[in-house]
């Protein structure tokens, strides 16, 4: 059993709120870590189960009385009418800890919360495995900020240095905990049930979505756009399908934590910053699966290479934060001059500049747009390049090139 970062923060929050939200993509382990979480005597209830749905769905004060708290309701987004019941018997009982919530469904789980339980409930994103918790790191390991003191951690923690085809094989074989780990299972396999499964459950619960063979075109589409700027038109063409059709069908793969959108730092500062969000797959197995390479190193060796590092790179920082119960703010930088940053993290009225390499040997040239930051009137921290190299080194007074296996 691989543990997830996440367990502290639900033992330290549970003692906070009386309502506990864990929301993520389907198969990222949401049930199995509230469950081992849970004290004796906290019940547990799926609306997986077609009765409990419909008791939940038909008559939700009956089903709380059955259910009673402490218990663990797995899969909400089935009865949205839940909440204002749940609601008043926390109002009721003014005890922290009493519901435990899954959801795989964030925008309907949040236009239910922020209806009914707005102050009540304190909310959890979680994503698959990360290296950190695979390697029984990230206990020690906080949220990912290039600075000296996170640099210093991270050296100390690092296991043996990562090779470029260690690293594809992680990146190819992504981060469901049922492929980390069953090593007996069929990767293939297992994604080709998860997309099926995907489409019947989640996508048709969301919206009717009556074409289902465009739909498998559309997901395959995005995810060959991986670490790519978002054109909607574009995406559109190539699936045949209209501008509004691939807005909404976005929107699905977004709320269901399948892909993340990373805004463009801007602000009135400057007119000249691109304001269009990067599109990102948060599970790179699903991703390489969709887009059909066959193996890691056919993927290492591809036109995806560069975008599918970049990609899994971004989904371990993210994780970093998201599994330390911490909000992400994070940003890309691009102008209409081509300058780019891949990731610019904020905190307070700094912002922190990072670049990933597929290199070894990074120049002092991989971080040579990050000074253009400075006309944002913003604080500017220490920078970091990403890259393949064995052990962390200084590129410059403010940039430090730091090896993948520390994250």
């Amino acid at each position: 059993m691989i543990e997830r970062t996440l367990s502290r923060v639900i033992a330290q929050v549970s003692k906070s709120f009386p309502v506990l939200l864990v929301t993520g993509p389907r198969q990222v382990g949401k049930t199995t870590l509230l469950e081992i979480c849970a004290e004796k005597g906290r019940g547990y209830v799926t609306l997986d189960d077609l009765e409990q749905k419909e008791l939940a769905q038909t008559d939700p004060a009956l089903f709380l009385q059955r259910h009673r708290p402490p218990v663990i309701i797995d899969e909400i987004q089935y009865a949205p009418g839940l909440f204002s019941y749940i609601k008043m018997a926390v109002d009721k009982a003014k005890k922290p800890g009493m519901f435990w919530l899954t959801g795989s469904q964030k925008f309907h789980l949040m236009k239910g919360i922020t209806e009914s339980l707005a102050g009540r409930v304190a909310i959890i994103d979680m994503l698959g495995l990360s290296q950190s918790e695979i390697e029984g790191r990230a206990f020690a390991l906080p949220p990912f900020m290039p600075t000296a003191d996170w640099l210093k951690q991270a050296r100390d923690l690092a296991e043996s240095p990562k090779q470029v085809m260690d690293v594809y094989k992680n990146i190819w074989r992504g981060s469901y905990p049922k492929i980390i780990v069953d090593k007996q299972i069929s990767r293939d396999m297992f994604y080709n049930s998860y997309v099926q499964t995907y489409i019947q459950r989640d996508v048709r619960d969301i919206m009717n979505v009556a074409d289902i063979t465009s739909f498998m075109k559309f997901l395959r589409t995005i995810a060959a756009r991986t670490g790519q700027l978002l054109n909607y038109s574009d995406i559109a063409r190539d699936v045949d399908i209209d501008h509004k059709t691939a807005k909404s069908w976005l929107s699905v793969l977004e709320t269901s934590g399948l892909v993340y959108l990373l805004q463009p730092y801007y602000n009135n500062v400057t007119k000249r910053l691109v304001k269009t969000p990067k599109i990102y797959f948060l599970d790179t197995g699903l991703c390489c699966y969709l887009t059909r390479w066959p193996s890691p190193e056919s993927l290492e060796a591809g036109a995806m290479s560069g975008a599918i590092l970049e990609t899994y790179l971004l989904a371990e920082i993210l994780k970093s934060y998201w599994h330390n119960g911490q909000s992400a703010y994070f940003y890309y930088y691009r102008d209409v001059d081509q300058k780019e940053i891949d990731l610019v993290l904020e905190e307070g009225n700094t912002l922190y500049p990072v670049e990933f390499k597929k290199t070894a040997t990074p120049s002092k040239a991989a971080s040579r747009h990050f000074p253009v930051l400075a006309k944002l009137k913003r604080d500017i921290g220490h920078g970091a390049v990403i890259c393949l190299r064995e052990t962390d080194v200084p590129l410059s007074r403010d940039v430090d090139a730091i090896p993948i296996g520390y994250l």
